[in-house]
């Protein structure tokens, strides 16, 4: 199976290893895609003004257009790592096994606006770009990325599983896979989405695959692995309902 991730905004500064190297990241045929946003970023981070308006930027959010400015020659850090947030921190990949990390590493893919999909284990630098974003010069992001990145998800026969929000979801659309909506059933019996424990409970689901590393190949073995490990799955047409707890 592949498990389809969105990136956070948060990002955990710094990193031991060393500057991005575009040839070595997961789908390697997005690598000239990769180079024109990097080049991008880093010419727009050379006019600050520009760069807070172009990137919607607080005051103190200004640290990032130094890091953008930086995103070639910056350290680097795997992907699953560098991002922090609510769905990062409930996933909590710096404490899982090596089995663990390496099971992400082949099955985990995480979609970032900047570079395209990457592997859970790509090692990535900090930067701040967005779904909703346009750089100088690239059409916006969503055009940039959506065509090759589809071609790129769906280039092999794993039953995929998409967890990334609609934002995201739309720099790749997957035919065939199946997405996963986060809801709670209402006291009156109706379904709602939710935001905060969405993003939680996503996280959790990560971490549990993970850690147990199941042969999952369509949405039923998917629901049935869930029931045996505590997630509550239904179908929705195409889609899949987890139910939070």
């Amino acid at each position: 199976m592949l498990l389809l991730l969105p990136p956070s905004e948060s990002k955990r500064p710094g990193g031991s290893g060393a500057p991005l190297d575009v040839s070595v990241l997961a789908f390697g045929a997005l690598a000239p895609l990769r180079e024109r946003a990097l080049d991008a970023l880093v010419a727009l981070s050379e006019d600050p003004a520009e760069m807070t308006r172009v990137l919607r930027l607080t005051a103190r959010q200004a640290g990032d257009i130094e890091a953008n400015r930086a995103v070639r020659t910056a350290p680097t850090m795997p992907a699953v790592d560098r991002f922090t947030g609510v769905l990062y921190d409930a996933l909590d990949a710096s404490t899982l096994d090596g089995r663990a990390r390496a099971w992400l590493g082949a099955h985990t893919v995480i979609q970032t606006a900047l570079l395209g999909p990457v592997s859970a284990l790509d090692a990535i630098p900090a930067f701040r770009l967005s779904a909703g974003h346009r750089l100088p010069g690239l059409p916006p992001v969503k055009r940039h990325w959506a065509d090759d990145t589809a071609r790129a998800l769906t280039d092999g026969s794993r039953f995929v599983v998409d967890l990334r929000s609609e934002a995201y979801r739309a720099l790749g659309p997957v035919p065939g896979s199946v997405y996963v909506r986060v809801v709670e059933a209402g006291e009156d019996g109706a379904v709602r989405a939710l935001n905060h424990f969405n993003k939680k409970a996503k996280g959790q689901l990560a971490r549990a695959l993970a850690q147990t590393r199941p042969e999952i190949d369509s949405a039923d073995a998917l629901r049935d692995w869930g029931a045996a490990a505590g997630f509550v799955f239904e179908r929705a047409g195409e889609d899949l309902l987890l139910f939070a707890e």
